[in-house]
């Protein structure tokens, strides 16, 4: 980054390395629009309005989207910090599947209702707003801050996720009321020939002898409840990669089997490491405020100022 007022002499070539300084100085951000493979500079508040107005409902608790909040300028500041290299051009994106989901005020209010719009928009800038500038720390380094939709009541350890990664305060921890949100079951079912036919576009050498009973079947489990390995066949592969292949909304499943179909009944939504969004919504409810909130999902983390 280059400093706004144009000086680069000594004592700022210091300054820089040190993030409170930078921050201080450097209030925007570049975001890539995927769409259009465009990037636009903003104001790191103004994009924070649409990460979280695009990640979690207006309706949850202003203490669940204040914690949204303060996760997302952690993942923001993160990612910068260490240089992520995402984007040649740019800070981050605005897609889900690579960075957080972000959304423009005049396209949010299409999908709320005309005498919710103002209301929605003035709770979530001032959940935005009344955490300006606090991050999650552990150690005092910026946390990786990993975060889900539903948790089905017990999130993961990112050492089960991503090849064997541990981060100390990404840890299981259980969470009370997920049970009561839509995200927190779903079935996927197939024909036999559509699961094979799914199967193959990853498994191009895969058999499944349907009148074995063993011949679906997992085979090892998390420490959270979520499948590790699960057999189709003569293939053996990890519960994520299943997730990925058949849409599945979590790697916490069951398989039941009948004469005609497999139906695979799904526990939560998202990778399940990190804060879940509907147990941060359940916490507050409950009455509990987001710094209760991050510290129950990030284990040994502080909030501090950037």
């Amino acid at each position: 980054m280059e400093f706004q007022n144009g000086k680069n002499n000594e004592k700022d070539e210091q300054q820089i390395e040190n993030s409170e300084y930078k921050y201080s100085k450097h209030e925007t951000i570049k975001l890539l629009h995927t769409a259009r493979n465009e990037v636009e500079e903003l104001n790191i508040d103004e994009y924070l309005y649409g990460v979280v107005s695009a990640e979690m409902p207006a309706q949850y608790d202003i203490e669940a989207l204040k914690a949204q909040a303060i996760v997302a300028r952690t993942y923001l500041i993160y990612n910068i910090e260490n240089n992520s290299n995402k984007h040649e051009n740019a800070d981050i994106c605005d897609s889900s599947n690579c960075c957080q989901a972000w959304i423009t005020k005049e396209k949010r209010f299409e999908n709320w209702k005309e005498d919710e719009r103002q209301s929605n928009w003035d709770k979530i800038v001032s959940a935005v707003n009344q955490t300006k500038g606090k991050i999650i720390t552990y150690n005092g380094k910026t946390i990786n801050a990993f975060f889900h939709s539903n948790s089905g009541g017990t999130t993961e350890s990112s050492v089960n996720i991503w090849g064997g990664i541990s981060y100390p305060y990404l840890q299981s921890v259980q969470t009370a009321g997920e049970d009561g949100y839509e995200q927190y079951s779903s079935t996927v079912t197939f024909t036999k020939d559509e699961l094979i036919n799914k199967l193959k576009e990853k498994y191009p050498n895969i058999s499944i002898d349907f009148s074995q009973d063993d011949s679906i079947k997992i085979l090892e489990y998390t420490d959270s409840g979520r499948v590790r390995t699960v057999k189709f066949g003569n293939v053996e592969i990890a519960g994520t990669q299943a997730r990925t292949i058949l849409g599945l909304k979590s790697t916490n499943f069951e398989i039941n089997k009948d004469e005609e179909k497999i139906t695979f009944s799904v526990t939560g939504y998202g990778h399940g490491v990190g804060m879940s969004q509907t147990g941060a919504d359940s916490m507050a409810k409950q009455g509990s405020n987001y710094e209760e909130i991050i510290k129950h999902f990030y284990t040994g983390v502080e909030i501090s100022n950037i």
